[in-house]
């Protein structure tokens, strides 16, 4: 899941370098690199641990430049966060390589270079790339027939960049596992990871597709597939604005995009619903007639995405009347899933470029070609988007906090609208039931404005948590996964301990934990289980411990000594509710960061989009 961009222009190119790894930043933030081809033909490199100012702040004591380089931010696989492992890797002074990926027989190809007579000096499987491309460059013609001769012998994934001194002009690149993009500018050519890294110099971009290899130089870009057969992609215009990167008056991108939920929403369901219908062409153009195909649902996700799975199988089932199996992805992968027809599948990726869930795709649509794949996914050129079926993009815009808030409650709300459009057409939804459904998503903006509200009384909650190093987080229902997706929040980026309960498995062992150490967070809609799970909150207080309720205004919870109770807002349903009570604990685990000191946007050892195992 690191992050790449690189290019070759006809003026100094470290700039622009720079600035692509501070916006691939949430890819990966353990080390970084540049490296440039000086006018003279010599590899220029500069390293730092750490995240980019760190390197930014070399490079003003030690400048370099050049007019062709790439760059490099790590999130670390193989080998510590340290500058010798930090890319770019150089081998004999000749090749230099950034790579996002892993290659998974590094160590059978390290031993036999060894043996050739390779030195290493990093702990990283990167570095086996760079020595085999020169040792292939004593029997080809081109950088570019070096590139593929290696590349077959790599197991594994890639993203790749490579530049060497004896091709000054050219710059090569493939993809495998891993996303790459190529930009089309008028002062240049460049790869990157994400388009984010090069909207400062382009908007023309060709997302290259798996095993693609290409070849840039100053004026023209010639793409190979896996065979070296010469191949044309689509040139794509991106509607991605630079400023949209700001931070504006907000002190963190996860405050922002928590406040910029209602926009996002309102963006989501925009052409998405009528006055009181659902558009199930919103989901592709066969989707009524793919949908009347369908007898259960089967979906796969990681992280947050996972927990709003857990949310829209709740629905499915209560709601639509529809059978649904959740699963992560990680799993899902690696054992023998039976897979029936008549199953909509449906892959839930903010990123759209997970590796898990783009194999465990991949691997449904092999054992069974009948079914039917839907995506789910904030980036319409992922690679996701690309072999699904059927897309449905949530619009939330680009997350820049590594943590998700926008992206979790926009994938919600497509969930939501699938829901409804698959219970329409099963006729298990009438059109009363629709209109309250769709009536119910277009008031969400309104109470996420009213939920924002109670920042200020959840700042001052936070201070509870100041000395705490464990939380307990409970719910029941659909509310269950919404206290995980708190928990997960909460020790995201707070670093604080936190586990999620059904609120009715405290006696099956949780609530030996409890004590005044231990703070106990519930969320408590107006729904027909608000009477136990107020039991539930009565046995909790009486352990002594110190508890954080939100609730429904109508779910009057009795307060007790030791006892918050924040009202959010009222007259929720069954689909509105889950997607409300994520604000506060989203809040919660913000402020609770904040006191605690820890960097809210680029939590240790996290990246934002999980692009290798």
């Amino acid at each position: 899941m690191c992050g790449i961009v690189g290019g070759i222009a006809n003026a100094n190119i470290a700039p622009l370098l720079l600035e692509g790894l501070k916006r691939l930043e949430y890819r990966g933030y353990d080390s970084s690199g540049l490296i440039v081809l000086s006018k003279n033909n010599k590899l220029l490199r500069q390293r730092a641990i750490g995240k980019v100012c760190n390197l930014e702040n070399k490079l003003k004591t030690n400048k370099i430049e050049g007019k062709i380089g790439l760059a490099h931010t790590r999130w670390a696989t193989h080998g510590e966060p340290s500058d010798k492992n930090a890319h770019p890797h150089i081998s004999k002074n000749s090749i230099s390589v950034v790579h996002n990926g892993i290659i998974e027989n590094y160590v059978s190809l390290k031993k036999s270079q060894i043996q050739q007579g390779y030195q290493f000096s990093s702990e990283t499987d990167t570095e086996v790339i760079a020595h085999a491309i020169d040792f292939f460059t004593l029997s080809s013609n081109s950088l570019l027939e070096a590139v593929q001769k290696t590349l077959k012998t790599l197991k594994g994934s890639y993203g790749l960049g490579v530049i060497s001194s004896n091709h000054p002009n050219k710059l090569i690149a493939a993809r495998k596992g891993s996303p790459l993009l190529i930009g089309i500018g008028d002062n240049g050519n460049y790869i990157a990871s994400d388009q984010m890294a090069l909207l400062s110099v382009t908007k023309k971009f060709i997302f290259l597709e798996e095993e693609d290899i290409v070849e840039l130089d100053l004026k023209k870009i010639t793409i190979y597939n896996s065979e070296g057969t010469i191949v044309e992609r689509p040139i794509k215009i991106s509607n991605l604005m630079e400023g949209k990167f700001d931070l504006g008056t907000y002190d963190h991108f996860m405050q922002k995009e928590i406040f910029e939920q209602p926009q996002a929403i309102r963006d989501t369901l925009e052409s998405r619903i009528t006055k009181d219908r659902v558009v199930i062409s919103a989901f592709g153009y066969k989707a009524k007639e793919d949908f009347q195909k369908i007898n259960q649902v089967q979906i796969v996700a990681c992280g947050s995405s996972y927990h709003a799975a857990l949310v829209a199988k709740y629905w499915l089932e209560d709601i639509a009347k529809i059978s649904c199996n959740v699963e992560v992805a990680s799993e899902y992968r690696y054992r023998r899933p039976i897979i029936l027809d008549k199953t909509l599948f449906v892959a839930i990726s903010q990123s759209g470029e997970t590796a898990d869930i783009l194999e465990a795709l991949k691997i449904a649509k092999k054992i069974n070609k009948k079914i039917i794949t839907l995506c789910i996914s904030n980036s319409a050129e992922s690679s996701i988007t690309r072999i699904s079926d059927l897309v449905f993009l949530t619009n939330a815009g680009p997350e820049v906090g590594v943590a998700s808030t926008k992206a979790f409650t926009t994938q919600l709300v497509g969930l939501a609208l699938l829901t409804c459009a698959l219970g329409v057409i099963k006729k298990s939804i009438d059109k009363s039931q629709e209109k309250n459904i769709v009536n119910g998503l277009k008031r969400l903006p309104g109470l996420i404005d009213e939920t924002l509200l109670q920042e200020n009384q959840i700042q001052k909650l936070s201070t509870k948590f100041i000395d705490k190093n464990s939380a307990l987080f409970l719910g029941r229902g659909a509310m269950y996964a919404i206290a995980m997706e708190g928990a997960l929040k909460l020790k995201e980026i707070s670093y604080i301990h936190a586990e999620a309960f059904p609120a009715g498995e405290l006696k099956h062992g949780p609530i030996a934990l409890i004590d005044n150490n231990m703070p106990v967070i519930a969320v408590a809609p107006n729904d027909e289980l608000l009477s136990k799970l107020k039991s539930n909150l009565q046995e909790v207080k009486s352990r002594g411990s110190q508890m954080i309720v939100f609730e429904d205004k109508d779910s009057k919870v009795m307060p007790m000594k030791g006892m918050e109770i924040i009202p959010i807002t009222s007259n929720l349903g069954r689909i509105t509710a889950p997607i409300i009570f994520t604000i506060p604990l989203q809040l919660l685990s913000y402020h609770v960061a904040l006191i605690k000191g820890t960097d809210i946007d680029k939590p240790r050892n996290l990246a934002k989009s999980v692009t290798v195992e």
